[in-house]
């Protein structure tokens, strides 16, 4: 019953801070990605925040370029945005989701609309004008989110894009723990990657205590060799393991 109570506390919370973002984002309407990014990191950090949910950073977050991350949920955008200023590339559909499709479009999200022509090279001309305002650009190259417990392969036609578009790329990896007892198997609540409705997975979530993102950031860009340079699959393994890496440097 204490959990219930406190994850309805925390729902009306969450919808007033929604409120309240959506109508600052009315209101000021930020022009250029730029300001929007910044928008985003200030509503993100705070939403976390008053939620009682806690970041950690190890390593340096990229001022420019493109950040590569293995992807978890909708807890993945708040912790990057909450970190710094940024600007995700999101499939299509988020679009359309009631309030949060509008509020992701005004903050200068890209969308990738998957199997329809023309769209990949509207995400291209789209990313470099994010390159050409300095803003770092997000993105997941596994295409979906898991459970965590293994980084699915990498998709390559974005992450080429980048290599071509001579865009250094740098490795993060996030993660999820509960910090306070819960009680047992808490943390499968977590991770967003199943068919749970989404509004339901929310009000699980917002009823656990000690929930702590941590994201760890590589320390320089990825090095490609000529032969991954020359080869999109190439290029995504070596990718897939400098993540992968960070990932095993977080579980020490």
């Amino acid at each position: 019953m204490l959990r219930f109570t406190r994850s309805l506390l925390r729902t009306a919370k969450l919808f007033a801070l929604l409120a309240f973002g959506a109508a600052a984002l009315f209101i000021r309407r930020p022009s250029t990605r730029a300001a929007r990014a910044d928008w985003l990191h200030r509503f993100a950090a705070m939403l976390l925040r008053r939620l009682g949910i806690a970041l950690k950073q190890t390593g340096v977050y990229p001022q420019r370029g493109v950040v590569i991350s293995n992807h978890m949920g909708y807890l993945d955008i708040m912790a990057f945005a909450a970190l710094a200023r940024c600007v995700f590339v999101s499939k299509s559909e988020i679009a359309a989701w009631p309030l949060i499709g509008w509020m992701t479009t005004m903050s200068g999200t890209v969308y990738v609309q998957r199997g329809r022509g023309g769209s990949a090279e509207r995400a291209k001309r789209d990313l470099q004008a994010v390159s050409e305002e300095n803003v770092p650009i997000v993105f997941f190259p596994e295409g979906t989110s898991s459970d965590g417990s293994s980084i699915l392969p990498f998709r390559t036609g974005l992450l080429y894009d980048c290599i071509e578009a001579g865009q250094p790329i740098t490795a993060a990896c996030i993660r999820y723990r509960l910090t306070r007892d819960n009680g047992p198997g808490a943390a499968r609540h977590l991770p967003y990657w199943d068919d749970t409705p989404l509004a339901k997975h929310i009000f699980r979530l917002l009823s656990l205590r000690g929930i702590e993102i941590e994201i760890a950031f590589a320390d320089a860009p990825i090095a490609f060799s000529p032969t991954a340079l020359a080869d999109r699959h190439t290029a995504a393994a070596k990718a897939h393991a400098t993540v992968l890496a960070l990932r095993s440097d977080q579980a020490l």
